[in-house]
């Protein structure tokens, strides 16, 4: 078109019917074509109808029920076994290690000892205690010892050096709203397989009861934990902990409910840290909360000669 040119009004009329003509053809075209089912597929899955129990509560009342849970815990002796794995995706490969069986001991404020033994010939593999500050661990095999403080202040590549006593028993023990801990709860659902051997599935709604607390004074708050409690029970089925960057260093889900006396407790805890790509699954095969402990079941001495590595 020559610069300068003018365009009739009537062909800018006739183009401009022409397009949207040519448009809402495009849109019935791709209406006919997705209803008559040329561009989609529909497969079967498998069904998960809801539970058919399902309890309500208020946050109030689950605050209650949390520290009702961890008080009513003064000690606790419990054989166990445990299966320790670790690796994954970050290193290419896992390693699972052998099944040991032993006692966990627990006494209120923060005494703890896991003691293991080796398959089949019975004697010590690892022997830990710890009085909440600082900790021992025994491993008898090896002639070594390593103490440190429960407070992991510089990680170590080497993810068990990682597993501070802790860790076991902020998973043990689920502890109610602490000093300085603000809290929100939210709704949501789960699918859980109720038969293993059948694969039946449900769906389940839960409460996530999420505690944080105040960073630098301020307006931001830090996730320091939640607590996922499932609705039909009201008992909870998982616990994630936060470090200081917002990062789950700890999950831990909660199995197998018993009645022992009077207390609710998982007999199958699994424990992941996915940070240092470590996994604890035990099976708690006796529990027996609440009985008399002495100082000296809470007592290590490292015989001399034992080379013993100190951790910061």
């Amino acid at each position: 078109m020559r610069s300068g040119a003018k365009v009739r009004p009537d062909i800018l009329g006739r183009l401009g019917r022409m397009t949207r003509v040519r448009w809402r053809a495009g849109v019935l075209l791709a209406a006919v074509l997705l209803t008559s089912g040329c561009f989609r597929h529909t497969y079967r899955v498998q069904k998960a109808p809801p539970v058919a129990n399902v309890k309500s509560a208020t946050l109030d009342e689950l605050i209650h029920q949390i520290q009702g849970r961890f008080d009513a815990i003064k000690t606790m002796n419990a054989s166990v076994d445990i299966i320790t794995s670790t690796g994954g995706s970050k290193q290419g490969k896992v390693t699972v290690y052998t099944t040991f069986s032993g006692y966990i001991l627990l006494r209120k404020p923060e005494d703890l000892r896991v003691l293991l033994f080796l398959p089949v010939v019975h004697t010590r593999a690892i022997d830990m205690v710890t009085d909440g500050k600082t900790f021992k661990m025994m491993i008898p095999p090896r002639s070594r010892a390593i103490t440190g403080s429960n407070e992991l202040a510089t990680p170590s590549k080497n993810p068990l050096e990682n597993l501070r006593p802790a860790v076991f028993y902020d998973s043990l023990l689920i502890k109610g709203v602490q000093a300085g801990e603000l809290v929100a709860i939210t709704s949501d659902e789960r699918v859980i397989q109720t038969d293993s051997k059948k694969k039946e599935m449900v769906t389940e709604p839960d409460y996530d009861v999420s505690l944080f607390v105040q960073k630098n004074g301020g307006v931001e708050l830090a996730t320091h934990r939640v607590i996922h409690i499932g609705r039909s029970t009201l008992l909870p089925y998982a616990q994630d902990i936060y470090d200081g960057e917002g990062r789950v260093v700890t999950h831990a889900t909660y199995e197998g409910y018993q009645k022992f006396g009077d207390i609710d407790f998982p007999t199958r805890i699994t424990i992941e840290r996915p940070l240092d790509e470590l996994k604890i699954a035990m099976t708690l095969t006796k529990v027996s909360p609440n009985q008399e402990m002495e100082n000296d079941q809470f007592e290590l001495t490292i015989p001399q000669g034992t080379q013993v590595q100190q951790l910061p």
